[in-house]
């Protein structure tokens, strides 16, 4: 039998936020696929990437804020279509954008996007995703060049152009995700769409209206500045993928870079911040 991932079972109790947190660290170490259930969380690593000490570098495992235990089994094949049809239903964000998948039918919102998640991030149904949806829906987009940094299936790229954005950067340092974001980018006519595989190194001189930048706490710390350094005055920055408790380290550094905090979601401990460069 040929082996190809190894999966690990979860079950958490509570189920949330632990299940975000545990997501979130597990990325880290190279878990690339994961489905939610209302015991926990299945989470997937190609076999070449598996080492089980990396469960030990997991903090909120060992934590004891939570009760979690976990089993782990060799999966000769995933069909990650099929495992997405059992576990990925539609949401619609404040009655005007809903995220679906192609055999889900048309709720004919204002906004409608079809998506093919597969292994990437940003199927809408994660708070940082719901929120910066959230945020997106209340800009007036006309026009504007748009950065989608960290794009995961390129959601947020795609309802961008949906709002009237133009010339768009949806960049993603993982070939799943840039492959799968060009893939939705096609699935929704999008035709102002760029997509490139890559970090913040690919930036250089260009300059945009409007940021978005869902990814973690550290890349954030590490790129607001390259962000800072390609956003246009009076444009905006919008962060997401940390907690409530990390906005004062963001919001020090955004300050610093001439950036003024102008609204803030949050959603089970997730936040979501818009900033204005002066």
């Amino acid at each position: 039998m040929d082996i190809q991932y190894i999966g690990c079972c979860f079950k958490v109790n509570p189920v949330q936020p632990a299940t975000d947190i545990l997501i979130a660290e597990l990325g880290e170490v190279g878990f690339e696929s994961f489905v939610e259930n209302e015991d926990g969380l299945n989470a997937y690593i190609l076999k070449d990437h598996w080492d089980p000490k990396c469960l030990d570098d997991i903090y909120v495992l060992h934590s004891g804020e939570f009760e979690i235990s976990y089993d782990i089994e060799e999966i000769a094949q995933v069909n990650w279509n099929e495992e997405w049809e059992k576990n990925f239903h539609p949401i619609t964000v404040d009655g005007r954008c809903t995220v679906r998948a192609p055999f889900h039918s048309n709720p004919n919102t204002e906004y409608d996007i079809v998506i093919e998640p597969k292994m990437s991030f940003g199927t809408g149904h994660h708070e940082t995703t719901h929120m910066m949806i959230q945020h997106l829906l209340t800009l007036d987009l006309k026009g504007k060049e748009v950065l989608d940094m960290g794009c995961g299936t390129g959601v947020l790229a795609i309802l961008a152009e949906k709002l009237g954005a133009v010339n768009i950067d949806a960049i993603d340092i993982d070939n799943w995700c840039y492959l799968n974001s060009l893939e939705n980018a096609e699935r929704n006519h999008c035709r102002e769409i760029t997509v490139a595989e890559g970090d913040v190194s690919l930036l250089g001189d260009r300059d945009y209206d409007v940021i978005i930048a869902n990814i973690n706490r550290n890349i954030l710390l590490q790129d607001i500045p390259a962000y800072a350094e390609c956003l246009r005055p009076g444009g905006i920055l919008l962060l997401s993928g940390f907690y409530k408790e990390d906005i004062p380290l963001i919001d020090t550094l955004c300050q610093k870079l001439s950036m003024t905090q102008e609204g803030e979601l949050e959603q089970n401990h997730w936040v979501a911040l818009k900033y204005r460069r002066r």
